[in-house]
């Protein structure tokens, strides 16, 4: 070994850490305690080479083992080819997820004689703690670090931190139900987005730090992606239960693994996948995409935790395990060309790599088993990430345990290895280091045979964009590329790198809609709508791309898209996805098509019913009939319409679809009044329908007639085994009937992950006066959704509003889960004890003046229902951001001065002309004015933004500035908002219908300037 490790040896782990906290020397590194119970005799790191198996070709090395590296949870390299490694030492056994006396640390290592083994290594930083993922870019490093993501800038890359580290995004989820699903796995993607991962038990609320709760992004189990320009975060997909690795192939296509449920699964923007347990987070989604494999990796005859007695024989056989960890697609230029493209996963029980082969299959893929590859018999083996270098060599980072996989039994926290394997003689590359090479030299890189090197000269050529680099010549030769080339991941690669230096003009992608491979055009529709460049010009061509295209994966693009599109512009490309017959019985497309068009169901039902008549899938017919029927109580003549088109309709299968879905949805239901078409419908079935039409006509006469026995509806109510809609549905019946003990049928429902909202929800109407209590008791073991509605519900009355405020008075809810607008409900009861306790949970908090009261009610009479209803809200969208959108963010567009509204109560009048006229009176304490007076001076108003050891960052009404802190003499907090008062007085009153017409508007609209043509 090299001589580094002799010192090591010698000296303790403790010693080795070359970068301190800025309050902490570095030999105060914490002990780490192995608690392992029972372990079996440890294997040397020698022994443990000896024990992996490869195939013929192929070799092994210790690149790195303990005391130099421990706890490996996830590594990265950069772009001189050197390994950085996350540690984990936090991590415990039940019954805590980590241990808060212990801290985590980055390091990195460097083989410097490319020997396979490392012989340098350095400590990056050491004052971490939940570290679960390491990545390199943009002048620092990325930490997730649950609760946050963590950004440590090193801007002159000499391994020594630039400052501390600076929180990029919060919300992850690190709660006590939270043991090892925890947010991980931070990887850049090809559309240079830095992509992660949440597991099922950590559903967080996800944005950059200051984000209100109404405009977090909800995550978990999921995909997310953030991108590190724009700033903007939002979930990719949603499902299964664990996922632990992420990887895209030669296409740029996203793969993820996955636990127990199956393991392969392509990654779809918008998809719904199934989870392990729990309902999605959408009720509407009625059904969702399986995984994207034909097998399973385990005997699924047994049960899941099975595996903790031991591997059986046809587990073994199978692959393994279902405990996966890690995928890699090789694309790297050492292993033989028969594994290139391949899909490979650490198996964690079965410890060996399974491989699968990626296949195109209807609309999508599908996953084919292939011999397992590398196996290891030591039983500490316990492998967690795979990657391939520079030289093409793959890493596997093994975290070396024992004992089951959660680490119930202890954690062994002294032990860590990295192997390096390789096939033949891999070439080394002295000296590297991408990023001396000229913006022109990184393009070359982009035909390169190793896609290690053609994504670290991606993200280069991005962040030198984002640096202000002139990239004029760059674009130019990488449209050349993708002209000349005809290698088609070549020209995905020039269309990346275009996209990431600012060159994939919109003109420029509608051409590419129309290309002849497949590829090229379902990458033209996901970064066109990326660039939010979304104008007439864009939806025609998109609708024509749709109307002709013969392949099901542009066609998933599409329908992905659609869920980005404001409503209105959905519909006649979900009307040309919908007419490909080809696909009508696909796994995967018309899911992804029903998605699409879910959100714009009920506030366009013309549209939906259109959609449901002409499509050729039947599930999306099925699905558009059952979210209508949903809506009968409140919108009977949208039924109606349906059940007169589902009369007149010749189609059976039509008729048959529609009906379905009708008695889909009243499944839950006892009793409701017969849409008025309903009659003939009716008839005509039993005149001429055959025998399902006619049951199906049957079962929904029940629910038009005499109506379901309450004890039927209890029993859907209770059931596991029902669909979480129809058990919903059963709940709001009971709650209309209110039979006797439904209370506490209700509360024993609380911990029912799946419908506890509306247990909850019914609970505000036929609760007992404990029922406030009983929902303060349950709170902590809510989901998000049901704490919105026990926080909704305790809100609704002075007395348990009370209960409410004790229970943030105590600490056990939080402040922050309490929107503005209902701490504003309680200013207006009449209770003098509430209102003191109110004062000091939100002192900051003053009441509406007089004269504003009597301004806000001047206004709202002016705004009445029909006045806003008859709004131009595409020119409303043009005083928007004429002055708004400076400040704040909505539809995704905007500045980031103020609060981002998409998500808040805009369609509350009340609410909007309060914040609006009285700006001050709301205002969340991240969004106040700082008086700060300077040493030369000159005084400046604005919002602290971000705070270091140096630098003040300050938005002032005009612009940003950088100011050292050594030159601020005095600040002073201010109660007031840097949003000017009296905006509306300024309009007419026809601009200020138009423009509270636009902000009320459920989705974006168009500018008076597109509606003519593209800008």
């Amino acid at each position: 070994m090299p001589s580094f490790r002799s010192v090591a040896v010698l000296l303790t782990a403790c010693l080795l850490l070359t970068l301190p906290r800025a309050d902490v020397r570095a030999d105060d590194f914490p002990e780490v305690p192995n608690t392992q119970q029972n372990p079996p005799p440890f294997t040397t790191p020698e022994a443990a080479l000896k024990a992996l198996r490869l195939p013929d070709g192929f070799q092994a090395t210790l690149f790195a083992h303990e005391p130099d590296v421990r706890q490996p949870i996830a590594i990265t390299t950069d772009e001189r080819g050197r390994m950085w490694v996350a540690e984990n030492y936090t991590y415990a056994e039940r019954p805590n997820s980590f241990d808060d006396k212990l801290r985590d640390r980055i390091i990195v290592l460097e083989d410097t004689d490319h020997d396979g083994k490392a012989d340098k290594r350095t400590v990056f930083f050491d004052d971490i703690q939940q570290l679960t993922s390491v990545e390199v870019g943009f002048g620092g490093v990325w930490a997730m670090a649950p609760p946050n993501v963590l950004f440590i800038p090193d801007r002159n890359r000499d391994d020594i931190p630039d400052g501390p580290p600076i929180v990029v995004l919060d919300g992850f989820d690190t709660g006590p139900a939270n043991k090892h699903n925890f947010a991980n796995g931070l990887k850049w993607g090809p559309d240079g987005w830095l992509y992660g991962r949440v597991g099922i038990t950590a559903p967080g609320e996800i944005g950059v730090p200051g984000t209100p709760k109404e405009q977090r992004v909800p995550v978990g189990p999921s995909l997310w992606r953030y991108h590190p320009v724009t700033k903007a975060v939002e979930e990719v997909c949603t499902g299964t239960t664990n996922p632990w690795g992420h990887d895209w192939d030669d296409h740029g296509e996203l793969f993820f693994i996955n636990t127990v449920i199956g393991h392969l699964w392509h990654g779809l923007h918008g998809a719904h996948y199934r989870r392990m347990f729990g309902a999605d987070r959408n009720p509407h989604v009625f059904q969702v995409i399986e995984q994207t494999a034909d097998h399973f990796h385990w005997d699924t005859a047994e049960a899941w935790n099975d595996i903790r007695k031991g591997v059986t024989a046809t587990t073994a056989q199978a692959g393994g395990g279902h405990a996966h960890s890690g995928l890699m697609i090789y694309l790297g230029d050492n292993w033989p060309d028969q594994y290139r493209g391949k899909m490979m996963t650490l198996n964690l029980h079965g410890r060996r790599i399974n491989v699968d082969r990626l296949e195109r299959h209807g609309a999508g893929y599908v996953g084919k088993h292939e011999s397992d590859l590398i196996f290891s018999d030591d039983p500490w083996f316990r492998p967690l990430e795979l990657i391939y270098g520079p030289d093409g060599g793959v890493y596997v980072a093994d975290w070396s345990d024992v004992g089951e996989c959660h680490e119930n039994d202890g954690v062994h926290r002294t032990s860590g290895r990295i192997f390096k394997i390789t096939y033949g003689e891999p070439m080394p590359h002295k000296n590297l280091d991408l990023a001396k090479l000229s913006s022109l030299d990184l393009v070359k890189l982009q035909t390169h045979r190793n896609d290690w090197f053609v994504r670290q000269a991606r993200r280069l050529l991005q962040e030198r964009t984002a640096g202000g680099e002139n990239m004029a010549a760059v674009c130019a030769q990488l449209a050349t590329l993708f002209a000349q080339d005809s290698d088609i991941p070549h020209k995905l690669r020039a269309m990346w790198a275009l996209t990431a230096c600012g060159g994939a003009e919109a003109t420029w992608l509608h051409q590419a809609l129309s290309y002849p491979d497949e590829y090229i055009r379902s990458w033209a529709v996901r970064l066109l709508v990326d660039s939010k460049r979304i104008h007439p010009k864009t939806l025609a061509a998109m609708e024509q791309c749709a109307a002709w295209e013969s392949s099901g994966l542009v066609l998933l693009s599409l329908s992905s898209a659609l869920q980005r599109l404001p409503v209105a512009d959905r519909w006649s490309i979900a009307q040309a996805i919908g007419s490909h017959k080809e696909f009508a019985t696909d796994d995967v497309l018309p899911l992804m098509l029903w998605y699409g068009v879910e959100g714009a169901i009920t506030e366009q039902p013309k549209e939906a019913i259109g959609l449901a008549t002409s499509t050729e899938m039947p599930i999306v017919r099925q699905f558009i009939a059952r979210r209508l029927t949903m809506e009968l109580e409140s919108r009977p003549a949208v039924v109606a319409r349906l059940v007169a088109v589902a009369s007149a309709s010749k189609s059976r299968e039509v008729q048959h679809d529609l009906l379905t879905g009708m008695a889909q949805a009243l499944q839950g239901w006892r009793q409701a009044k017969a849409p008025t078409a309903w009659a003939t419908l009716q008839a005509n079935i039993n005149s001429a329908g055959d025998a399902e039409l006619k049951k199906l006509v049957r079962e929904i006469s029940v629910v038009f007639g005499d109506g379901r026995a309450i004890d039927e509806l209890l029993t859907l109510a209770k059931s596991t085994e029902t669909d979480t809609a129809t058990r919903r549905a059963a709940i709001r019946s009971l709650v209309d009937a209110k039979p006797p003990g439904l209370s506490d049928v209700l509360q024993g429902l609380l911990t029912d992950r799946e419908i506890s909202p509306e247990a909850v929800r019914g609970l505000a109407a036929v609760g007992t006066a404990e029922t406030p209590k009983t929902l303060v008791k349950s709170y902590g073991r809510l989901v998000p959704p049901g704490r919105e509605a026990a926080i909704q519900t305790l809100a609704s009355r002075p007395q348990s509003a009370a209960v409410l405020l004790e229970a943030i008075a105590a600490g056990e809810i939080n402040r922050a889960d309490v929107p503005i607008y209902l701490v504003r409900q309680f200013q207006g009861y009449d209770d003098a004890a509430l209102q003191l306790r109110l004062k000091t949970i939100w002192p900051e908090l003053r009441p509406i003046s007089a004269d504003k009261q009597t301004r806000i009610a001047q206004m709202k009479d002016k705004l009445s229902r029909e006045t806003i209803a008859a709004a131009d809200v595409s020119a409303g969208r043009a005083l928007w951001e004429k002055s708004c959108a400076k400040c704040h963010v909505l539809f995704g567009e905007g500045g980031k001065i103020g609060p981002d509204i998409t998500g808040s109560q805009r369609h509350n009048l009340d609410y909007l002309l309060e914040n609006i006229l009285d700006p001050s009176a709301t205002l969340i304490p991240t969004f106040r004015m700082t008086t700060l007076i300077l040493a030369d001076g000159r005084v400046i108003n604005g919002v602290v933004l971000t705070k270091t050891e140096q630098t003040w960052e300050v938005q002032t009404p005009t612009e940003k500035l950088t100011l050292r802190k050594a030159d601020i003499e005095e600040t002073k907090d201010s109660t007031q908002s840097l949003m000017p008062e009296g905006q509306l007085d300024l309009l007419s009153p026809e601009e200020v219908r138009n423009l509270i017409g636009y902000v009320m508007s459920p989705q974006q609209v168009r500018l008076p300037t597109e509606t003519s043509g593209e800008q």
